[in-house]
Order: structure tokens, then sequence, then C-alpha cells
């Protein structure tokens, strides 16, 4: 890939978690957050985007989404389990985006709303109208993701920088 190219980012949401009693960090998936995941997963296969690297949540619901969806991938990306991105706001999630080795052009970061949400909401400045209007009708619901692209390095991403260019739900 040429330096001119953008980079592509997918924030994508865990998949339906189950209620038992446990920390919110230890929630296993649903049933139909298992079936969520391998549906998202041929979704994602079905972007064609070579994903260099997957920043996952080290909270149980988002490996195991991430086990199920990267299993419907034609490539398993390096995975690094991201303690940070549990419970992360917008912002602490652009700090942990800017630590990306300038190698990733394609990068999926599997986390949790409201801040994944709130990720694509703040780093969006332009986007395919009708994924902006998908994601307005449906929200952020547990194993949607949004496809962005950005000019520059990954220091460099920050509010505005990007532009939404695809947008999935389970619900559609």
């Amino acid at each position: 890939m040429s330096s001119a190219e953008p980079r592509r980012i997918v924030l994508f949401r865990h998949a339906k978690a189950d209620w038992p009693q446990v920390a919110d960090h230890e929630r296993p998936l649903a049933e139909r957050g298992r079936m969520d995941a391998a549906v998202a997963g041929r979704r994602l296969a079905d972007t064609g985007i070579p994903f260099d690297l997957a920043l996952c949540s080290t909270a149980t619901r988002t490996r195991e989404t991430w086990k199920l969806a990267v299993q419907e991938l034609p490539h398993r990306p390096r995975t690094v389990y991201e303690e940070r991105l549990y419970e992360a706001s917008p912002g602490e999630l652009i700090a942990v985006l800017n630590e990306t080795s300038g190698e990733a052009r394609n990068l999926i970061l599997i986390g949790h709303n409201p801040g994944v949400q709130g990720l694509a909401e703040v780093l969006t400045d332009a986007a395919d109208d009708d994924a902006r209007e998908r994601m307005s009708r449906h929200g952020f619901p547990a194993g949607a993701f949004a496809v962005l692209t950005f000019e520059g390095s990954w220091k460099s991403l920050e509010p505005g920088t990007a532009t939404l260019h695809d947008y999935w739900a389970p619900t559609e």
C-alpha cells in the first residue's frame, strides 16, 4: 500500500451479552450474540478489508465476539487484547489508537458502548449518506460495526478527521 492510500478503521461493538451473576467484565455472550458475531464476521469478510491489526477489549464478551467473527475472515490479523478499551471514552480510545504502529493500515477495534458509538460520531466529519442514515436510525446496537477512513498517521487521528463509509448492524 502506498502512503497516499487512506487508513481504515472498523469500530466493532461486541455482540449481545448474557446477564449471569458475574462481574460485568466477565459477562459472556448470549446465544443470540454468538450467532450475531459469526454473521458480523461474514459481513466483515464481505468488506474485503485486509486487517493488519485487531485491538480487542479484555472483557469476556469482546474476546468471544472476536473469536467467532475472526473465524469468518480470510486472513487472521495480529490481535492485541487491550485492557484500556474496557469502559473507555472516545478520548481514551483515540489515545490508544494514536499509539498504533505506522505499519498497520487497516485496523479493527472490538469494544463497548457508549465508547464505540461515541468514537464513530466524534471521528466522523464526512459520511456516505446511506451509512450515516443507517447509523442514525439504528444507533450502535450489540454486534454493529462502522467502517471509517482517514488520511495520515495514527498519531494524527483526532475528532473530525475520518469519513464514515459503511455501517452494519445485526438488526438491519
